[in-house]
């Protein structure tokens, strides 16, 4: 049986490369211009950061202070509202009828400005590993909370979120 740090690492891990597939998709996506691939992809890239960034913020990232210190935990918080920001001028972008080459590039360097963020955080794991058991399972169960809210990454921000962005 694995251990909670074995757990959280797991699924940290997964919804990592699974956000950063969505991402990845959503480049060639606008890479061809395919508006509806492009709408796909966006509400999808919502849905897998909403639940995922309300862990982190709620029980993750504070845990991480004692850590990083709290400059790099606002940085983190930081690259967030930076993805939140991206991820409503997607949902712009994705209501286009058609995609104009420019229009199709702005969706690609918006998309990338969010992967740097999905590779940093995914090292973080390493330092939840330094963390006490019962904390470990204090955020497995703010995880378990969120997904089963089931809230967008726009929805959360929107009306639970303690940030403005």
């Amino acid at each position: 049986m694995p251990t909670l740090v074995q757990e959280f690492t797991d699924v940290f891990r997964t919804e990592h490369r699974g956000v950063r597939d969505l991402l990845l998709d959503l480049v060639e996506a606008f890479r061809l211009r395919d508006t509806e691939r492009v709408r796909e992809l966006v509400r999808a890239v919502d849905a897998a950061t909403g639940p995922h960034f309300r862990y982190e913020e709620e029980s993750m990232y504070p845990q991480l202070v004692a850590v990083f210190g709290a400059e790099y935990v606002a940085k983190l918080l930081t690259d967030h509202d930076g993805a939140i920001r991206n991820v409503r001028r997607l949902y712009g972008l994705a209501e286009h009828d058609r995609l104009t080459p420019r229009l199709a590039e702005h969706g690609i360097a918006l998309t990338r400005q969010i992967l740097p963020h999905v590779s940093d955080c995914d090292g973080l794991s390493i330092m939840v590993e330094t963390l006490p058991d019962d904390t470990v399972e204090a955020i497995l169960a703010t995880r378990r909370d969120a997904r089963a809210a089931g809230l967008t990454l726009l929805t959360w921000a929107a009306t639970a979120r303690d940030r403005d962005v």
